[in-house]
């Protein structure tokens, strides 16, 4: 097997032309130098070198191993400037973008965790635009996002890590005609008057296409882009709604829930950092806070 160091070697000798100025270059004897060369060309089993007066020139085979000792000399230089950038970052900052019922239920716990483990980690945590959460992402602003995402749609320079389903569930009003049923059907609800706790987008497009699998297109009396407004407007009984799981950790008083199927809606949360990113410690020690909540 090459010795690659002694490669380097060789490499001052071809550059500087002589053994004796390479080791004055490299701080070596030039007995040293020269005992590097032998021991590679015995590796080798050809010459690299020959003598032309006081200095030397390569064989050909002398030549192509200095070549790739340049490459191999160009490649660890950018690899030790990478782990350098990565260990700035990783003692540095992370940005991160969430919405707010993911914020409560993942990202606060997941947190938590994180800055046990690394205490040095400045965070810079807001919340996303809900017209365009992927867009800090994409363009290097933020190391990661959580997201709302259908499971046909993608988006090219992310990569998603898939954290929960979130199953949606029936708010009622109290004493509603259907609060006796332990699970209801979402096309039981095919005729009531519907409070929408969901702005345009995926999650919306998660509850209206399952009513559409169902046989029906929910009608939208009251529209709310806030889950405990959308559980007090079902109380003042103006209609029912569906609301995630993840939203209904602060329940109102006045309302019932109950879980759905044929179908149950889902929204998939995820979360978004860039494909091209370098492994960075502190992100992954984050994405595993994440997946250990999720799995809670």
């Amino acid at each position: 097997m090459i010795d690659v160091r002694r490669m380097q070697v060789l490499r001052a000798v071809v550059t500087s032309g002589s053994i004796t100025a390479a080791a004055a270059n490299l701080g070596y004897t030039p007995s040293a130098v020269s005992q590097q060369v032998a021991a590679l060309e015995k590796q080798a089993g050809t010459a690299l070198l020959e003598r032309v007066g006081r200095g030397v020139l390569p064989t050909e085979a002398g030549r192509l191993l200095s070549d790739h000792a340049a490459v191999i000399g160009r490649q660890v230089a950018d690899a030790e400037r990478a782990l350098a950038d990565l260990r700035a970052r990783a003692e540095g900052l992370l940005s991160i973008r969430y919405f707010a019922t993911a914020g409560a239920a993942l990202m606060a716990p997941a947190l938590a965790r994180f800055r046990q483990e690394h205490p040095g980690i400045r965070i810079d945590l807001r919340m996303t635009d809900p017209r365009d959460p992927l867009t800090e992402v994409t363009e290097g602003r933020a190391d990661l996002a959580l997201v709302v995402r259908s499971p046909d749609r993608h988006h090219q320079g992310i990569r998603f890590v898939h954290l929960l389903d979130d199953p949606y569930r029936a708010v009622l009003p109290g004493g509603h005609r259907l609060a006796g049923k332990r699970v209801l059907d979402l096309a039981d609800l095919a005729d009531e008057p519907w409070v929408r706790s969901d702005g345009p987008g995926p999650c919306l497009d998660a509850v209206v296409d399952s009513c559409a699998a169902a046989g029906f297109s929910p009608n939208f009396v009251v529209e709310s882009e806030d889950h405990a407004t959308a559980q007090g407007f079902v109380a003042a009984g103006l209609g029912i709604s569906l609301i995630p799981a993840t939203g209904l950790t602060s329940r109102h008083a006045s309302v019932v829930v109950r879980k759905l199927r044929r179908p149950e809606p889902v929204r998939a949360i995820y979360a978004a950092v860039q494909d091209t990113t370098p492994p960075r410690p502190a992100l992954h020690a984050l994405l595993d806070a994440l997946r250990d909540v999720a799995l809670r």
